[in-house]
């Protein structure tokens, strides 16, 4: 299969990373080797196969990896993927730490972009679980209960946006931090506005 051209977007955000820099041209190397186009998304490099997101490229503090955009409904012989957090549904992660070790994995990623790329082709899609299979903290329950237009306004947003809110309430340990978070987000759930509008 012949290499996918770089895009000169990506070239200029992966020149500047401060970290990872080894590490992900490596990763970029098996993208573009197994034909999927380069794009740059959320500001990272982004491999798409017919318009499809398949797998994305972005580094933390402690790792970098391979974002597979629908992981989870990949085969996992080497057991690599892993899942974020409980909450992220269809993605997963490879994570890497070194070039050497990318470089000693090299023909189980281009499997597993492989796999990914058959996966669209396929057109199989990841069931989500339904905004009303997430818990409700029960401080914004109260409030919901207390404010019929919040409510009203609430049952308005996107599916998506429900779940943006309910993640962000829910994901405080304290009552105290719960019961903040809703309070800051009200007006911004009264105009119609997702989390990160």
């Amino acid at each position: 299969m012949p290499k996918s051209p770089t895009n000169p977007k990506v070239d200029a955000v992966l020149s500047e990373a401060d970290k990872w820099q080894d590490e992900f041209a490596k990763l970029r190397e098996i993208a573009l080797g197994s034909g999927l186009t380069e794009e740059l998304k959320w500001g990272q490099p982004c491999y798409t196969h017919e318009g499809n997101n398949i797998v994305l490229i972005h580094g933390f503090k402690d790792y970098c990896a391979y974002l597979f955009f629908k992981g989870a409904l990949m085969k996992d012989p080497e057991a690599i993927l892993v899942q974020q957090t409980a909450n992220v549904q269809a993605a997963r992660q490879v994570r890497f730490t070194s070039a050497k070790q990318i470089a000693g994995m090299k023909a189980i990623l281009k499997a597993y972009v492989q796999q990914a790329i058959e996966v669209e082709k396929a057109g199989l899609e990841v069931t989500y679980k339904k905004t009303t299979e997430f818990s409700m903290p029960e401080e914004f329950e109260r409030k919901l209960d207390a404010a019929p237009r919040l409510r009203a306004a609430f049952e308005a947003l996107t599916p998506g946006r429900q779940r943006a809110y309910l993640l962000h309430f829910s994901s405080a340990k304290q009552s105290k931090t719960r019961e903040a978070r809703v309070e800051k987000c009200i007006p911004q759930i009264l105009e119609g506005k997702g989390l990160d509008d």
